[in-house]
């Protein structure tokens, strides 16, 4: 009895404590870690940022804020806030307690002024940089909160009348020069020199034109069409290198989710731009970084209740190449790697601590991220968690080139985050730069870049083991060269023999001639085609084994090829693969006898047949070779094999087209118009076959309906 007493004692104690801890571990994170797998659904992560705290205006000391846009820190951890709707700039110490405040100076001319709904802050070692939106200006302070000068609405003739300065946002480079984003300039980003001189507009967005308009400006070029616009930027923030990260919200839904489908950068939401204006963001990620990818989806609540692609309102600049940008429609963060790579995404809509209202500006910390919220009124303060640190370790060890300090990171998260491929390609990518100096290393690259999709890492592995290879072996490569330009070379005048002596033979001939007479056809077509018709070159066998031929050819080019040029390797489907060549062929031969019928045409359906198959001569002979050399080819060579391939698709056609006009015997024009239109009614003869296929499926649907019905009622 004593024993079950102690048993149900500690069984109650348990439960108490877990009661406890797990409203604890719940008020961590409210919301779900995530990335991305490379097919776009969101994969579960561990939390790389957790909420601290919030910071209020009554732990800063100040009355409520109202619409704050921005928060900056200096080098030395100083809290700057624009206090948009108090028409203040706020200014803290390393503690978050105010310091002094900034709303009315006296200005140049020693006349009394006042900051009207400022926006952007920049500071530097000398200066406080206020955007004056509502004034046009940008007004700068020294670090005591002393008025310094002012820089007012550039001017130049590029710029035009409808140019409007309207500062929101604005970094400075090292030697003093400005970036201003204004939001009402279609141009781009204001450039000005530290004086306040115009320098130019860099980084124009480019208009998104529908094609149908396009095509109509240029056949009527003077006719009045619709106007389009560029995007306008609404924030940047410059790194140590001096590029400078710009965000955008201006994009329509439509052309956005377009560009994150296609990885179009010219829409790309975030870019990073020289001083030319030229967007030069990596972008190796399996999508650009746009923010949310499902974007009809996600894995948090806010997700429910929001659809389409991201409103990014701040891009924010943290260590060793990491950024973050916030979207505003979700409340979430997204956090990118210097390659372009989604680390992790987290955040969402709510009031408990760590949910966010209405994200208006984004600042780094040391490791930690602020969120100033306008609706919330107060500032957000998530801490990286140990596994955000392993993140941060592992891309500073690989900046630092430390590779085996890097691969024991990603090792590590990969054992926390199973799920994560960035984790797969940061192995790969460690064990590829110690390949030199790890035996094995390369081989054990490509299975990692395997894992995670990533094609162009793998290649990269590939090049360098072929590179060794070859070098290892030479000698080998050299004589296995020659050693089939001699095969090749004895083959082709065995079939060019062979070929010669069918001119003059009489009677039958054997199936193997029949076949080695595809070689000749595809490089005199006239004659051949004309023997073949009239000479009984060829027969109904003949082209049923070249069919054959090219359907296993086509076979071993679905299996056949390199992870690099075949990714998404599946199950081969036979009856899918004699259909693929055997459906168009048989559409074509059908099309063109129900024309060539109407309109005079001297072959008969089996002529038509036994050219056709005849033209389908190139794709044995050259997808075969193809499929092989996929295996020893990198994405380099990839444009190579693409032409290989078109030219023997071309190599069919013109084949095809002259093979109809011999066989059928037409003119040029005449077999021009019957081409197109056999074309035109494979398309009739599908639409009749698909009509046809869904009238049968009703009505077999509506018979076992009445045979359901019937046995439910007996």
């Amino acid at each position: 009895m004593k024993k079950m007493s102690r048993i149900l004692v500690a069984v109650l104690c348990l439960m108490v404590l877990v009661g406890c801890i797990s409203p604890a571990f719940a008020a961590t994170a409210p919301f779900t870690s995530y990335t991305y797998s490379m097919d776009g659904e969101p994969m579960l992560s561990p939390d790389a940022y957790v909420p601290e705290r919030i910071i209020s205006n009554y732990d800063i000391g100040i009355s409520e804020l109202k619409a704050a846009k921005d928060l900056f820190f200096d080098n030395e951890g100083n809290l700057y806030i624009s206090d948009t709707g108090n028409n203040r700039v706020i200014v803290c110490d390393d503690n978050f307690k105010v310091q002094f405040e900034i709303a009315n100076f006296t200005n140049e001319h020693g006349v009394p002024d006042s900051l009207n709904s400022p926006q952007g802050l920049f500071v530097t070692n000398e200066l406080i940089y206020v955007c004056d939106t509502n004034n046009s200006r940008i007004v700068c302070f020294d670090h005591a909160g002393n008025f310094a000068k002012i820089i007012y609405a550039p001017k130049a003739d590029v710029m035009g009348e409808d140019t409007i300065f309207h500062p929101v946002a604005l970094s400075v480079d090292a030697s003093g020069g400005m970036y201003i984003v204004s939001d009402q300039t279609y141009s781009g980003i204001f450039s000005l020199a530290a004086d306040g001189s115009f320098l130019g507009f860099i980084g124009a967005q480019k208009a998104d034109v529908p094609l149908a308009t396009r095509i109509r400006r240029l056949i009527f070029p003077d006719v009045t069409a619709e106007e389009y616009v560029t995007a306008t930027y609404n924030n940047c923030a410059i790194d140590a290198d001096g590029f400078l990260y710009v965000t955008t919200n201006d994009i329509d839904d439509e052309t956005l989710s377009s560009a994150i489908k296609s990885g179009n950068k010219e829409y790309a939401p975030v870019k990073r731009l020289n001083s030319k204006g030229d967007d030069i963001m990596k972008r190796n990620g399996f999508f650009i970084p746009a923010g949310e990818i499902a974007i009809d989806g996600g894995m948090n609540a806010s997700s429910s209740s929001t659809s389409g692609p991201s409103s990014i309102i701040d891009v924010a600049l943290g260590e060793n190449g990491m950024w973050t940008i916030v979207d505003n429609k979700r409340c979430r963060l997204y956090t990118y790697d210097g390659d372009g790579n989604l680390l992790f995404a987290f955040g969402d809509k709510g009031a408990q601590l760590g949910n966010l209202s209405q994200p208006t500006a984004i600042a780094y910390r040391g490791s930690s991220l602020y969120v100033l919220d306008a609706s919330l009124n107060s500032i957000t303060v998530f801490k990286r968690s140990v596994y955000g640190d392993i993140i941060a370790q592992a891309l500073r060890h690989t900046e630092d080139r430390e590779y085996d300090k890097a691969l024991a990171d990603w090792e590590e998260i990969r054992k926390a985050n199973n799920n994560f491929d960035s984790a797969y390609i940061g192995i790969g990518t460690n064990l590829y730069r110690q390949g030199e100096d790890v035996e094995g290393a390369y081989e054990e690259s490509l299975m990692y870049f395997e894992s995670a999709g990533d094609v162009t890492s793998y290649s990269t592995s590939f090049k360098a083991i072929r590179k060794a290879w070859v070098e290892k072996y030479v000698f080998v490569v050299i004589i296995v060269i020659v050693v089939l330009c001699v095969v090749l070379s004895k083959f082709l005048k065995y079939v060019g023999k062979k070929n010669k002596e069918g001119i003059t033979k009489l009677g039958k001939r054997t199936l193997w001639e029949e076949f080695l007479y595809g070689f000749y056809l595809i490089m005199h077509p006239f004659d051949a085609y004309w023997d073949l018709k009239h000479e009984k070159r060829g027969s109904v066998k003949g082209a049923l084994l070249i069919d054959a031929l090219v359907v296993v050819s086509y076979i071993y080019y679905t299996v056949g090829r390199s992870y690099i040029f075949n990714p998404s390797k599946g199950h081969v489907n036979i009856i899918f693969s004699v259909l693929t060549v055997a459906a168009p062929l048989m559409l074509w031969c059908v099309a063109n006898w129900c024309l060539t019928t109407l309109f005079d045409g001297e072959g008969n359906f089996k002529d038509i047949f036994v050219a056709s198959s005849y033209a389908l001569f190139p794709l044995f002979i050259f997808i075969i070779p193809v499929t092989l050399c996929t295996n020893i080819a990198s994405l380099d060579e990839a444009k190579i094999i693409s032409l290989v391939l078109t030219i023997s698709f071309v190599w069919l056609g013109m084949l095809l087209f002259f093979g109809m006009a011999t066989t059928h015997g037409y003119s040029m024009g005449k077999n021009i118009l019957i081409t197109a239109a056999t074309l035109l009614g494979m398309m009739f003869i599908m639409f009749i076959i698909m009509l046809f296929t869904n009238l049968i499926q009703q009505m077999v649907s509506f018979i076992t309906d009445i045979v359901t019905e019937v046995s439910l009622r007996g």
